[in-house]
């Protein structure tokens, strides 16, 4: 598993650690009307996946607002943030931030996504910050595991993956 720490403190992450060259697993959460989302539901697109520990945090919030900003750049790829906030929070979140771009997802029902992607952290039941690019075939072409959970990750190498992803 990924070595992965929250505010300096190690955490254990629970599920499957994803790797570049793997089929992406299924998932599934609720979007901001209670509807089940899954990987499937976005079959035949680019995806770019984020997971964050709360929206309602100051890095999350710019993460979210840095991709939302991006995805003017990115065409046709599918934006996806996870978190385990309720769909509710997210929906709030959203209207007041002006979030247009990324969909914002629910985790906080079973942690099917967590457990899949291996970002659960089991202390806090939280996810832990990571990006995803899983491409038309529902292979993961690139993965970051940002070591401290409070960092930003990888903005640049995330937005180009997702560009060069078919």
């Amino acid at each position: 598993m990924a070595n992965v720490t929250f505010k300096g403190n190690a955490i254990t992450l629970l599920g499957n650690e994803v790797k570049v060259g793997d089929k992406a697993p299924n998932f599934t959460v609720l979007a901001n009307d209670l509807s089940e989302v899954t990987l499937n539901d976005t079959k035949g697109q680019v995806r770019l996946i984020t997971s964050v520990p709360s929206l309602d945090t100051g890095v999350c919030d710019a993460e979210t607002r840095r991709f939302n900003e991006a995805a003017n750049s990115l065409g046709n790829v599918k934006i996806l943030t996870v978190s385990v906030d309720l769909p509710f929070a997210q929906k709030r979140w959203c209207a007041a931030s002006g979030i247009e771009n990324v969909q914002t997802l629910s985790d906080h029902r079973d942690l099917s996504f967590g457990e899949a992607y291996g970002v659960a952290i089991q202390e806090l039941r939280l996810l832990a910050r990571a990006v995803f690019v899983v491409d038309s075939n529902d292979t993961v072409t690139y993965v970051e595991y940002v070591s401290e959970a409070t960092n930003h990750p990888n903005y640049e190498a995330a937005i180009e993956a997702a560009k060069a992803a078919k």
